[in-house]
């Protein structure tokens, strides 16, 4: 028999198969391809159908949706990588509330896979101070710094700021919410933003106000162009 007809050896996945297991973080059964195993990671929610180019809600052939033609956001684009569904949903709050930072790296790779324009400059939504006491650490941050580092892309730490401690979006009504983030933000006058593509990476998007109110602040400082990056966006039904 040819050893064309036979089936070629495949080095890396025997390879993998000798390293230790590790326990899937969704079902708990022992894996080798990473955090999540094979088949959980098949029942991740992705955003694969046709959506807004701006707001990423679904739309018939990926045209503008009604809202963002009636009242254009103030940012311009967005990526998501999954819909906020189960059990993705758990893995986001795994990594805000429960300080599972071994996520960071996975949810990132799986946006920065969704990615198709280059923007010239990343920034992580801002924590206020109070908050990033409490937390520890800033989600959205260390999600841009991974996202900075596979895709070369320079990362601006500390170019804005949260100035209003407001509650949590996830605690009001949706209408309340535009409200909620009014001039939350401010950009710091040496940010490296002015006549820039600058996009804003966050974990989840419900009504968008929390980016777009970061994006104002930024096309108020000279931005040219602001995208936003998120992990997971909430769609209609899920509200």
């Amino acid at each position: 028999m040819s050893i064309l007809s036979q089936r070629p050896f495949d080095i890396g996945a025997n390879f993998k198969r000798l390293l230790p297991a590790q326990p899937c973080l969704l079902c708990g059964a022992n894996s080798h391809d990473g955090i999540c195993c094979t088949a959980c990671d098949a029942e991740l929610p992705r955003l694969t159908a046709e959506h807004c180019p701006v707001c990423a809600l679904p739309t018939l052939a990926g045209s503008l949706c009604g809202e963002c033609l009636r009242q254009p956001p103030p940012f311009d684009h967005t990526a998501a990588a999954f819909s906020y569904n189960f059990p993705l949903d758990k893995l986001v709050q795994a990594l805000k509330f429960r300080d599972q930072l071994v996520l960071v790296d996975f949810l990132a790779d799986a946006l920065a896979e969704r990615v198709t324009t280059h923007p010239d400059r990343l920034l992580a939504l801002p924590l206020h101070a109070t908050r990033l006491r409490e937390r520890g650490f800033n989600q959205s941050l260390l999600l841009a710094r991974r996202l900075s580092r596979r895709l070369g892309i320079p990362l601006l730490p500390d170019a804005c700021e949260r100035v209003r401690n407001t509650p949590p979006q996830s605690s009001l009504p949706w209408k309340e919410r535009d409200k909620n983030m009014r001039q939350a933000f401010v950009c710091k006058p040496d940010a490296d933003i002015r006549g820039k593509h600058v996009a804003i990476v966050d974990d989840v998007m419900t009504t968008g106000a929390s980016i777009g109110e970061l994006a104002r602040a930024l096309k108020q400082a000279g931005a040219s162009e602001v995208s936003a990056w998120v992990i997971a966006r909430t769609l209609p039904h899920d509200r």
